[in-house]
Order: structure tokens, then C-alpha cells, then sequence
């Protein structure tokens, strides 16, 4: 059930785009610029030879300009084959974190491939599919290692500097992690996907705090899959299995739960309205029906079945204005909400 008291949806960005141009392709996550435009990384289709436009990187802005991408499939320099998240340093430089590479690629501002590190295995500077990203104050990049169910910290030239975490469910211990965070502080978040949780730990890895367990009320959590946290301490997750994002407090209250209010993007406005027939069928049909399913599938036949709502949302982020931004991959956009004051 959405609870939105304190949040007001603002709008969308993004239409579904496999083969280039403006638009998405199943969105995985997004970096955020100081001068407000948005690189957001698609992980595309399948990985037949017609689906390698959809892997790629979008350069637009919040308010909908496209800038332009770059990338695209493949797996020599500057390739991307399985992206999963995506991150921007202090100078600015891009990275992109590659699932099916076991690498991090680096590019300038503007999609010129710089330079890349990592192969598979559980050593020093080795990954077994990296997940999330997140740059901490001293501009060092901070890396889930997911099936190494470990975070490992370089400097934002790939050397090696430290790392923790071991495969578990007690405290500290990880399970597939997923997305990550940092606050003002260097604290480091990390969504414990397959234990279902939020784990917060001090800046040498030392376990602090967790929040979640499963289920799918109040402050549960469905695989959790990115987090962010705001000045005042407050947690945002992309709870991926539950289609919805929550909002806790740092002592774990609970303080809204998101379910999506999409319209149509920018974009897809002028998709339709350059497409008179699809846009007349669009009119025809119900975007919002009533729904007769079981318990086990409603939540994701929920999502399926009612354009406006979340389904599979993999990422949320915060920019310097407060405002909210969730990547809603499946259905290629992203929902931006505004805290109310």
C-alpha cells in the first residue's frame, strides 16, 4: 500500500529505447553530475547482436534534454555486456560496473573510454560480478563485489586499498549484495539483497546497524536492491521485490512507502504525438484495470498490469535539491518524487 505523507511525485523521465537514441533500455542506474545532467546506464536486452545499441549510457537532464551516449555492447575496451551501476567521481570521470566482465570501465564526462581494471576471482582487485558503486569524501571508489558477498574500496585510479565482508546472515556477514551508499559521515550502506535487509557499516567495514528483514510490510523488505541517505540520516530503498521504494528513519521508522504515479514522460509525449495511431490505442486502453490475483503474484502482476506504478525498481538516488529519483527499469524510466518541507 503507498504511503506517501511528506512526498509528492514531480515527474518522469525516459522511454523505452533498445536501439539508441533518446530513451532507455531496462535502466539499472543513474550518476548524477553537479551541473544537474544524468548519465544513466541501460543494461539492455539479450546479448544478440541485434540488442547491442541497448547497452549503452544516456546523457540527458532532469528536465528531459537529451545530450547524447556512448558505449554500447561488446566486451573490448569501452564495451559494456552486463552493466550494472554506475558512478561519477570528483573530476567528474564516469564509471561503469560490468556484471558479466568482472570489470569497471572509466570514461571522461563526455563517453571517451579512459581506462578499466578487474577479472574474476575473489583476490585483491578481482570480482565475481560487481554490483553497486559509490564514491566516498576522499573521491576513493567503494565496490560491491556481489557473489564475493564482499565491498572493496580503490582509489579513483583502480589501485587496491582494502576490503570487507564474507557470505552469511549474521551481523556484517552479506548475501549477494546489491547497491551501496555513503553519508556525511563516510558510514557505508549496503542493500543485503538475498537477507533482505539494510546493513550500515563505519568506513573501515566495522558493522554499526541494520534495518529489514522479510516480508512485505512497514519497514520489510523484498530484495533490496540500492539505498541512498539524505543529510538528516534518512534511508531510501529500492525494495525491488516489493515494487516500491521505502523511506526509514535512522532508528529504523518507518516513513513512506512509494509505489509509483508515472505519466508520460517528455519523450514519450512526443513519441505518441509523432505516432497517431499508436497514441490512439494508447487512448483506447486501460491503464489502470481492475485486478483479480492471487496473493503469491499480486505485487508484480500489480506493477505489470498498471502503467503508473513501479515495476522492478533497481536504484534510487538523491541530488543536491532533495529531490528523489528512482530507476524503474522495466518499464525504461525514472520517477523523480520532492520531499514536501
Amino acid at each position: 500500500m503507498q504511503k506517501t505523507a511528506g512526498f509528492r511525485y514531480s515527474h518522469t523521465v525516459g522511454f523505452m529505447s533498445l536501439q539508441g537514441g533518446r530513451g532507455f533500455g531496462n535502466p539499472v542506474d543513474l550518476a548524477l553530475a553537479r551541473d544537474g545532467v544524468m548519465y544513466v546506464v541501460s543494461r539492455g536486452g539479450s546479448d544478440s547482436e541485434e540488442m547491442i545499441p541497448s547497452k549503452r549510457v544516456t546523457i540527458c537532464t532532469v528536465d528531459e534534454e537529451y545530450l547524447g551516449q556512448f558505449s554500447g555492447g561488446g566486451s573490448e575496451d569501452g564495451e559494456l555486456m552486463w552493466p550494472s551501476s554506475i558512478a561519477m567521481d570528483k573530476n567528474d570521470n564516469v564509471y561503469v560496473a560490468d556484471e558479466a566482465l568482472h570489470r569497471i570501465s572509466v570514461f571522461s564526462k563526455d563517453g571517451r573510454f579512459l581506462h578499466k581494471w578487474g577479472r574474476k576471482g575473489d583476490g585483491e582487485g578481482e570480482f565475481n560480478r560487481p554490483a553497486g558503486m559509490t564514491f566516498d569524501s576522499g573521491n576513493n571508489l567503494l565496490v560491491v563485489d556481489g557473489l564475493n558477498n564482499r565491498v572493496q574500496r580503490y582509489t579513483s585510479d583502480g589501485v587496491f586499498l582494502s576490503q570487507w565482508g564474507e557470505a552469511g546472515t549474521g551481523e556484517g556477514r552479506l548475501n549477494i549484495p546489491w547497491g551501496i551508499a555513503t553519508d556525511q559521515s563516510d558510514d557505508v550502506y549496503v542493500a543485503d539483497w538475498r537477507n533482505d535487509r539494510i546493513q550500515k557499516f563505519d568506513p573501515d567495514g566495522n558493522f554499526l546497524a541494520a534495518w529489514g528483514e522479510s516480508g512485505s510490510g512497514d519497514g520489510q523488505f523484498n530484495r533490496p536492491a540500492g539505498v541512498a541517505v539524505d543529510p538528516e540520516g534518512n534511508l531510501y530503498v529500492a525494495d525491488w521485490g516489493n515494487e516500491r521504494v521505502q523511506a526509514l528513519a535512522q532508528d529504523g521508522s518507518f516513513i513512506a512507502s512509494l509505489s509509483g504515479d508515472s505519466g508520460l514522460s517528455k519523450w514519450a509525449h512526443e513519441y505518441f504525438t509523432s505516432n497517431l495511431d499508436e497514441l490512439e490505442e494508447r487512448e483506447k486502453a486501460d491503464m489502470e484495470p481492475a485486478l483479480d490475483l492471487p496473493p503469491e503474484d499480486y505485487l508484480n502482476q500489480r506493477s505489470a498490469n498498471v502503467e503508473k506504478l513501479f515495476w522492478g525498481p533497481t536504484t534510487v538516488k538523491l541530488d543536491a535539491q532533495g529531490r528523489i529519483y528512482a530507476v524503474d527499469t522495466a518499464r525504461a524510466r525514472i520517477q523523480i518524487y520532492v520531499r514536501d518541507a
